[in-house]
């Protein structure tokens, strides 16, 4: 019978997270215990918050449902880098859906994975490219999770930043958020050489390091760190209210077209008005294009012209060249 009451209680725990159930039987064959014991260690389970339940019967016995709080979580080798391996690529590409929270799980595994699985994890995301369907800066993990330590600790960080124009200077911080942007992360904080608060890029970020504790916890003069952000992006860039009409159900387009669920109003039930900001032409011409629905945009003009243009590309790249009779190509 085995005497190691926590390590018993853990490999018990491993096989109840499986999504099946053990007969009382099997499971003190497996840990070499009573039946007894068994029942035992289901209360100690249940008195840590895991909320095992129990069935009688000939084919009754043990199994892991769903509670209402959520316990520690035991997960073996595989399982602890299949994981973290998904939250770092997920950060990397900055998929929407994909904000603090995340980048905090990711900070609270990777504190705790045993050395020997770090380096799996790190020899992972050295070995792999991702491949982006557009454009853009990528941001390092391991960046974000340091970051993200230094929030919840309150430490005060010393970093260089490199600006819209290239150049660098050294900036000491009082980290306060991580916010993800589309497709990009910014860090909130207070700047204690400028003493107001400002936005950073993560992705120009570099030689980060600790050089100790906030001073004292100061008041975000906005609701919240994603709403700061947003007013200092509308600050800098140009940004265009962008008016259209959707023929299509406004079902049918929620999700894929605009920034929040207000942005897309119906009319009638076969069209819809769209009505949002945005800071690139491109990026919504695009969007509007890969609806699949016809549309007509009333603002702003700037995007009207745009959209003419990649027009005029597209009727040019799909009409033949002129030829002579002989084959020869004309010239025009």
């Amino acid at each position: 019978m085995s005497s190691d009451t926590p390590g018993r209680l853990l490999t018990l725990l491993s096989l109840l997270q499986t999504p099946r159930e053990w007969p009382g039987r099997e499971l003190a064959a497996r840990l070499g215990i009573s039946l007894r014991t068994v029942r035992r260690d289901v209360e100690r389970l249940r008195e840590l918050g895991y909320p095992v339940q129990a069935t009688m019967g000939a084919v009754g016995g043990y199994r892991l449902v769903a509670g209402k709080a959520l316990p520690p979580l035991l997960l073996d080798d595989e399982e602890a880098v299949a994981i973290t391996v998904g939250l770092r690529t997920a950060a990397r590409h900055a998929v929407a859906g994909i904000d603090e929270a995340s980048v905090r799980a990711l900070t609270k595994l990777e504190q705790v994975l045993p050395t020997r699985l770090r380096r799996q994890v790190g020899a992972l995301g050295a070995a792999t490219e991702p491949l982006l369907t557009w454009e853009r800066p990528t941001v390092d993990p391991e960046r974000l999770t340091a970051l993200a330590a230094a929030i919840a600790h309150r430490e005060q960080l010393c970093f260089t930043y490199r600006k819209h124009d290239g150049t660098k200077n050294e900036r000491r911080v009082e980290p306060h958020r991580l916010v993800s942007s589309g497709r990009r992360w910014y860090l909130v904080g207070y700047d204690t050489d400028r003493d107001d608060w400002r936005i950073f890029r993560v992705d120009r970020i570099s030689e980060q390091q600790s050089i100790g504790m906030s001073s004292a916890r100061r008041e975000l003069p906005a609701a919240d760190a994603a709403a700061y952000v947003t007013g200092k992006l509308l600050e800098r860039t140009p940004v265009y209210r962008t008016v259209a009409t959707l023929h299509a159900p406004v079902e049918r387009l929620g999700g894929r077209v605009g920034d929040s669920p207000g942005d897309l109003q119906p009319i009638n039930a076969r069209s819809c008005r769209l009505s949002s900001h945005t800071d690139t032409l491109e990026w919504t011409a695009w969007r509007l294009l890969s609806l699949g629905c016809e549309f007509e945009v009333h603002e702003p003009p700037e995007l009207v012209a745009h959209l003419r243009e990649i027009a005029g590309r597209a009727e040019r790249a799909a009409t033949p060249p002129a030829t002579t009779e002989g084959g020869a190509w004309a010239e025009t």
